[in-house]
């Protein structure tokens, strides 16, 4: 057996990437008291919100009073999605730790999404993370469809390779490979790792997978053999993806964390508390929790 990272660090992206894609609007109050109980369950690193126009996504017009609402503890990280320098301007004054930018691995899926090329997108992103740097706040890409698209089909390593040097060019700090649409398998996850880790250190790689073929652990698991120690996921395994017909939600963080417990990997987080903010915000949506862990340790507690 490979030896296994000792410690692994998840980011929750459930409050921004999760609710981003849940149809039903959820309160500031609520959003707030999530961020809360994730930061009570020992989670240090979570995605709040996304600066991004209402009109496309209604679910996050309320970005600057959640990051107002927001107790921050010393020790966690909190960041935001920053489509575009409007975005970036409307994130500054609320003081976020790091900020995301988006490309696609696949020229379809960018055409469809945000309505411009891969070129054209990592254009606009170049002066976002200069003035982020500029402000001293950290910047993570996150590289959709790097195992697939729903437009183009099948995504190719070099494919993936070719935007990971891209984004580094422009600076970015940190390298996230999305499985937006969930079809990677671990023998595929790991090659366009290796193109992800030709480029940027293991400490600055990190996977962000779908669950929508059930892959979504076994994946995080051929990482975890190359050494990627952080990982995305979505307590209760909140939202889709809106552009990825039948698309389910990220990994649940309950999930994982089940799974990482199992194999004695330190990640800092209490599983009870994590189920106790699962419940809550599933409560919140008015249905049971995706995250099959959460589902089963709270129909133990009510047994």
């Amino acid at each position: 057996m490979s030896h296994l990272p000792t410690h692994v660090t998840l980011v929750d992206v459930g409050p921004r990437d999760g609710l981003q894609n849940e149809k039903q609007p959820v309160s500031t109050e609520h959003k707030a008291t999530l961020v809360a109980m994730l930061q009570v369950a020992g989670l240090k690193e979570i995605e709040v919100t996304s600066f991004v126009s209402p009109k496309w996504v209604p679910q996050m017009a309320d970005n600057t009073a959640v990051m107002a609402a927001i107790e921050r503890k010393p020790g966690v990280r909190y960041s935001v999605l920053t489509p575009n320098m409007k975005g970036l301007e409307a994130a500054l004054p609320t003081k976020p730790d790091e900020i995301v930018v988006f490309a696609a691995a696949s020229e379809a899926f960018s055409q469809k999404n945000i309505n411009c090329s891969i070129a054209e997108s990592i254009e606009r992103f170049a002066p976002v993370v200069a003035a982020a740097h500029e402000a001293g706040i950290k910047v993570r890409g996150a590289l959709s469809c790097s195992l697939g698209c729903p437009y183009q089909g099948e995504v190719t390593p070099d494919e993936v390779e070719r935007v990971v040097l891209l984004m580094k060019s422009i600076g970015v700090d940190h390298m996230g490979i999305a499985d937006t649409i969930g079809v990677g398998t671990p023998k595929r996850v790991q090659a366009v790792m290796e193109r992800a880790l030709k480029h940027y250190p293991q400490v600055e790689v990190s996977g962000h997978f779908h669950d929508t073929y059930g892959q979504a652990l076994t994946n995080i698991y051929a990482c975890l053999e190359m050494g990627i120690h952080t990982f995305d996921a979505s307590v209760s395994g909140l939202g889709g993806c809106p552009y990825a017909k039948g698309a389910t939600g990220n990994v649940a963080t309950e999930d994982v964390l089940f799974m990482l417990n199992g194999l004695g990997i330190e990640t800092g987080i209490d599983i009870d508390k994590l189920v106790d903010a699962s419940a809550f915000i599933s409560q919140a949506l008015g249905r049971p929790p995706v995250a099959r862990v959460a589902r089963a340790l709270l129909a133990k507690r009510a047994g």
